[in-house]
């Protein structure tokens, strides 16, 4: 690949990976499950579950799906092209952390809680400040 396409792939990526965290996001403060919520978000763009599991691999998004997926998102054309402040996207292995400390959060009575709270927050870096 040359670098124009390396750069439009990687943006493509980053922009579809941007708009599901908005996507788990709004659903989630909803209220509801994570559970399927790749699915349903796969479901209304258009695609296949495994398509989007490419994607979040390393398929590249080729102009004709990132038009409709763009159509699908409510975004304006060339909507996934455009670079944008760099959001760091989840990985797999953080979306599962972070699943696992909702479901310990969710378990724990109030000094649990508090614990767990705690060590997460002695688990970062001096200079940075707690939520």
């Amino acid at each position: 690949m040359n670098t124009v396409t390396d750069n439009v792939t990687l943006t493509r990526r980053r922009n579809m990976l941007a708009l599901y965290q908005d996507y788990a996001r709004e659903h989630l403060a909803r209220g509801e499950s994570a559970k399927g919520l790749e699915q349903t978000f796969a479901a209304t763009l258009e695609i296949s579950p495994s398509t989007w599991s490419q994607i979040k691999g390393s398929r590249p998004i080729g102009d004709r799906l990132a038009r409709q997926i763009e159509q699908h998102a409510g975004k304006p054309a060339g909507w996934l092209d455009e670079s944008r402040e760099a959001t760091q996207a989840p990985d797999a292995a953080e979306e599962r952390f972070v699943e696992l400390a909702r479901r310990a959060w969710r378990a724990a009575n109030a000094k649990g809680k508090r614990e767990l709270a705690h060590t997460l927050r002695q688990a970062l870096p001096p200079t940075s400040s707690a939520p």
